[in-house]
Order: structure tokens, then C-alpha cells, then sequence
């Protein structure tokens, strides 16, 4: 039966075919010229070539075939042809009322499923997309990697965060005191019984420092401190609210050459920016005179040199002492030879008993370069005894970290008549801030600074406002 209803449907989709063919005019090339009745020369075509096998072959008839395969492949599951009876056909003997007995309470799939279910034999195409998953070989050996440890009995560490954070919710929170509160226990992070080293004690040095668990020894470096100034100095006894007649006044005269030696700078700094005398300024008379002195001298001196010269020529030397210059090129003579031999064999040996009485001279000054290395030395130790002072007296000193130097404070002082013998009525002399402040320079803990000036970046316009121009008083 399917045979003949696949036979029918094609011999009428020839036929529709025909019918439409004869009924309708086609477009083609060959029709019109048909129709117009002139002869076109048939286009020769090269068909050994393999670009022309698809253009200039006619394959309708086999893509036909091609799609009446598919067609029954995914109908019946394969070519009809080619399939029994049997698997088209079957003969139904059953009895419709045994049939719903013996299946009673069984779930049957509804038809719409059984519909929908593929009867094809062509397998689907592979998604390959959905098959590359990134990182899929690494993900797979970290999961070959767990599962071994989990045969082992080793639980990674996410598990055991997880199963150790139920296990305290299940036991409930314990009253602990914050690490952060007032009642915390303080300890030494660099003393040997810190509880950050409770782990490792009694483990091997070699093992520490191979796991790098072992901690970090701190440098020397970090232990010195950068001044060996004290954080807060003590004030000399003048500074005291009742102070005795002698420290007072050597505070005074202390202050006293602070302030000498601030005019005496004022004083050089005026002397230097200040107007020259009227007898010092400089006229175009003594520039002149500046610039050519040396000048005339020197040329009378070389013309006096070059007369001396003309009077009284330089002699020759002997022919015996002078050596005949021989041009570039030109071949030494064996006479010429054998005189500059003799004359270096000469030099050579004058030069061996040079050497020779020097050695001999030095025995005899054996005492006196005993007496130079003895004061070589002592000079070398009185170097190395100042230097050392030198340190000594630098380490108290501030250092230059910036582009200011350090400036001592003036010191606090109070006149005779301002102390007052209680320390009620003291008049406050200073500012704590400012002397603590000096103090970190002065410990080379900070630099040198100076207040920021204010800088305008455009100078400032005074405007007239309208509204006040017309008011005068």
C-alpha cells in the first residue's frame, strides 16, 4: 500500500509539473530565442575542467533521489525498498476487553508523547559547543585529586571550615572577650613567649625556615635609634621659676650671644645690599684700566725677549753630543747604529749603579725611617681619635635631611624683674608645641619645614559696583 501511494505521489507531482510547464511561458534564454525564431550558437563549455563538473551539469535528478532517501529515513527509519513486510505491516489478533484487564493500573504513555518520539535511525548532529567546557581537563584532575583524598580520608579544607562553623553554631557561641576590647591581654609580638610563637616551639630551625613559618628576625638597623638625643632635654637650672643668681645670669648671657650674633648677621646681610661710597663706585675710567691691566706688559716683556734673542743666538751643540737626524724613509747608516747601542748600553749601566748605591744608602737610614714610620702611625691614630670624636659629636647633631637646615630655638627667657619666686604667678614663657615639634627635627625623626606661603595666582581687581559710583559724601 505504501509503495503505490510513494509511486502516485510522484507520477502527480510529474504530471503538475508538465501541466505547469506547457501552460506558462518560461523565461529562459532557450524559450525566447524559440519563440523569436532565431538559431543562437550553442555555448561550447570545457568539461574536463573540475570548476565545470557543478555549473554545467544537470544533478536535479540525483538531489531528487537524494531527498526522497531522507524522506523515508526519517519517516519509516530507512529505505522501503528495503524493509519486510513484517516491520511495515502487522496483523492485529488481540481482544480489546483482556487487553484493558491485564493492563489495569499500569501507566501507559499518552499518545501526544508517543508522537512526538523519534523514529529516526540517523543519529543528531553533536553539539560541539556544548561539550568544550573551560578549564575541563584541569577541573578534571582536581576531582580525580579530591575523590583519591576522600579515599584516603583527607577532607579538604572548605569542608572542614564548613563542618567546623556547624559544629560551633550547634554548641552555641561561647562568651569570649573581644580581641578588640579594654580587658584584651597585652603581649610582646618580638618577645620569646608571645603566644604567636606557641606553634613553633620545639619544631627544627632547618624545617622552620624551609616552610618559611619561621619568623623574621628583626635588623640591627631597626634597633638604633636615628639620634642619640634624648626626647625630652632638661632645661639649664636658669630656667627655673626661682632660679639662683649665677644660673640666671649665665642663662642670660646665653641669650644674650644669640642675639649678638643675629645683629652681627643683619648687619653683614645691610652692609652687603647697601649703597658703595661715592670714592668706590666704579667710573668707565677704572673699568678700563681693569680690563687692560696685564695686557701692555706682557707684550713689552716678548718684545724684549725677542731682542735679547737676536743679540745673542743659541750656541750649537758639539758634534760629538749631536746626533745627525735622519728623514722619515730613510735607511739608518751601520755607523749611526752602532753609536745609539752604545750610547743605551751606557744609559743602562748608569742607570744599575743608580739603583745600586740607593740600596746601599738606605741601610744606613734605617734609623730615620723607623723615626717616619713611627710618626706615620701616630699621625694614622690621631686621625682615627678625631674622626671617632667627629662621630661622637655628630650623632647629637641634626642631620640634613631636606633642603632647610635645622635652626636652633631662641631660648625661653625671663628678665630679672618678670621672675616671680612662685609658680602661681609665672608668666608662661614658650610654646610646648613649637619646642615638641623642633624636637623631632632636632632627632632627625622629621625634616626641616617652613610654613607655606600663600601665593596668588592673579592679582587682585578692585572693581567700583554701579550701584555705589553716583554716592559721594
Amino acid at each position: 500500500v505504501l509503495r503505490y501511494f510513494f509511486s502516485s505521489c510522484c507520477c502527480t507531482k510529474s504530471n503538475m509539473a508538465a501541466s505547469i510547464s506547457s501552460d506558462f511561458i518560461s523565461l529562459n534564454s532557450e524559450s525566447s530565442t524559440q519563440l523569436s525564431g532565431r538559431k543562437v550558437r550553442r555555448k561550447r563549455i570545457n568539461k574536463n575542467k573540475k570548476k565545470n563538473w557543478t555549473k554545467c551539469t544537470d544533478i536535479a535528478d540525483v538531489e531528487g533521489f537524494l531527498d526522497d532517501v531522507r524522506l523515508q529515513e526519517r519517516a519509516v527509519g530507512g529505505l522501503i525498498s528495503e524493509k519486510s513486510d513484517d516491520t511495515l505491516f502487522f496483523v492485529d489478533t488481540g481482544n480489546e476487553q483482556k487487553d484493558l484487564k491485564l493492563n489495569k493500573g499500569k501507566t501507559k504513555p499518552l499518545h501526544i508523547d508517543l508522537v512526538l518520539q523519534s523514529t529516526s535511525q540517523v543519529p543528531p548532529p553533536k553539539d560541539i559547543l556544548s561539550h568544550q567546557i573551560p578549564n575541563a581537563k584541569k577541573l578534571r584532575r582536581q576531582a580525580l585529586r579530591q575523590e583519591k583524598l576522600e579515599a584516603q580520608g583527607i577532607v579538604p579544607r572548605n569542608k572542614r571550615l564548613l563542618q567546623a562553623r556547624l559544629l560551633q553554631k550547634s554548641l552555641g557561641k561561647p562568651s569570649t572577650i573581644p580581641s578588640t576590647g579594654p580587658r584584651r591581654k597585652y603581649y610582646d609580638i618580638w618577645s620569646k613567649n608571645s603566644p604567636l610563637n606557641k606553634d613553633l616551639i620545639g619544631k627544627d630551625s632547618w624545617y622552620l625556615q624551609q616552610t618559611k613559618k619561621q619568623r623574621i628576625k628583626r635588623p640591627d638597623w631597626l634597633q638604633t635609634k636615628p639620634s642619640q638625643l634624648a626626647a625630652v632635654e632638661v632645661i639649664s637650672p636658669g630656667g627655673s621659676y626661682n632660679p639662683t643668681f649665677e644660673s640666671h645670669q649665665a642663662l642670660l648671657l646665653k641669650a644674650h650671644e644669640v642675639e649678638l650674633k643675629k645683629l652681627k648677621e643683619e648687619e653683614k646681610l645691610n652692609r652687603q645690599l647697601s649703597v658703595p661710597v661715592k670714592e668706590d663706585i666704579a667710573t668707565e675710567e677704572t673699568t678700563f684700566q681693569e680690563l687692560c691691566q696685564g695686557l701692555l706688559e706682557d707684550s713689552e716683556g716678548e718684545e724684549e725677549e725677542k731682542e735679547k734673542e737676536k743679540k745673542h743666538p743659541v750656541s750649537e751643540d758639539t758634534p760629538e753630543d749631536r746626533t745627525v737626524p735622519v728623514g722619515v724613509g730613510e735607511k739608518k747608516t751601520e755607523k749611526q747604529r752602532k753609536r745609539e747601542k752604545v750610547l743605551k748600553e751606557k744609559k743602562r749601566k748608569l742607570q744599575a749603579e743608580k739603583e745600586a748605591n740607593c740600596k746601599k744608602q738606605e741601610l744606613f737610614r734605617l734609623r730615620s725611617i723607623k723615626a717616619g714610620v713611627k710618626q706615620r702611625e701616630e699621625e694614622l691614630a690621631q686621625r682615627k681619635k678625631k674622626r671617632m670624636e667627629k662621630r661622637e659629636s655628630d650623632a647629637t647633631k641634626p642631620k640634613r635631611l631636606g633642603r632647610l637646615k635645622y635652626q636652633e630655638l631662641d631660648p625661653d627667657v625671663q628678665l630679672s624683674t618678670e621672675l616671680s619666686g612662685c609658680l602661681r604667678t609665672l608668666k608662661p614663657e614658650g610654646s610646648i608645641l613649637r619646642d615638641r615639634f623642633k624636637s623631632l627635627q632636632k632627632r632627625n625623626l622629621i625634616e626641616p619645614r617652613e610654613r607655606a606661603k600663600f601665593k596668588r595666582k592673579y592679582k587682585l581687581k578692585y572693581v567700583e559696583k554701579r550701584a555705589f559710583k553716583e554716592i559721594t559724601l
